[in-house]
């Protein structure tokens, strides 16, 4: 469970990643918004899943 929320995050940080810069290299200030915050939201279960396993240990 832990390794595939892992990889969820790690999805999210890519895809806002590609996100922001299309929306840069368009013009598109929505969409470069847009992968900022998914960028966000992975960083955030990023640090949720290495807070999980500090506990763990």
């Amino acid at each position: 469970m832990a390794g595939e929320q892992k990889s969820k995050a790690k999805t999210e940080q890519v895809k806002g990643k590609v996100k922001e810069a299309a929306g840069r290299a368009v013009g598109n200030e929505r969409l470069e918004a847009e992968g900022r915050a998914e960028q966000a939201k992975g960083d955030a279960r990023q640090t949720k899943e290495k807070a999980k396993d500090v506990f763990k240990h």
